[in-house]
């Protein structure tokens, strides 16, 4: 038995575009536009999941992907930093971003550690692994950079070091808790050039 998984991260959205921690904003025009363009690109799927955010809602949307909200892939909870800029974070707490970025295990912005993160999407990734077939995953793109963490037994300090952009694609195909890694690339329609 062989599992699939393809994790897509969400279109661009405000947040994304200004480093702000995400707060619920939703996908902006332009991103809305290019994932429309990139609906029918992907593979076709025996389920599809997606992270329970405005972005990645409307992102699977447009991507003409009907999901099922799936609570154990929320993005990461960063407390008290919520929809503030990482700019205006660092300004204000210089040492806790430092500590943030180099510490998995610290959470002292109230919300979730990395490293509890990693964990909380390895146990989703270990369930997959036992399911045959495709699935498609519409998620942030800090359960993208878990996915990847866990899949190829990384530490957790990696995490940072991994880069997702909007609206691209990523795939692991594996057996029994053993990954392989595509590296993601873009989701591109033949309507794209006409959006950018």
């Amino acid at each position: 038995m062989t599992s699939r998984v393809t994790l897509v991260s969400p279109a661009m959205s405000p947040s994304l575009r200004q480093a702000r921690f995400y707060d619920g904003d939703p996908v902006d025009d332009i991103g809305a536009a290019r994932a429309r363009a990139a609906a029918g690109t992907l593979p076709a799927a025996v389920r599809t999941v997606v992270s329970p955010s405005t972005r990645c809602a409307q992102t699977a949307a447009a991507l003409g992907l009907d999901g099922l909200e799936a609570p154990e892939l929320a993005g990461l909870d960063v407390g008290r930093w919520r929809g503030r800029t990482l700019d205006e974070v660092g300004a204000a707490e210089p040492e806790a971003v430092t500590r943030w970025l180099s510490d998995p295990g610290w959470a002292g912005h109230g919300g979730e550690p990395v490293q509890r993160l990693c964990e909380r999407i390895g146990r989703w990734l270990d369930v997959m692994s036992d399911t045959d077939g495709r699935t498609l995953a519409v998620v942030e793109p800090e359960v993208v950079r878990a996915t990847v963490v866990h899949a190829l037994a990384l530490p957790a300090t990696a995490f940072w070091r991994l880069d997702v952009t909007p609206l691209t694609a990523t795939e692991l195909t594996g057996r029994h808790r053993r990954w392989n890694l595509r590296l993601g690339g873009p989701l591109t329609g033949p309507d794209a050039s006409a959006t950018n």
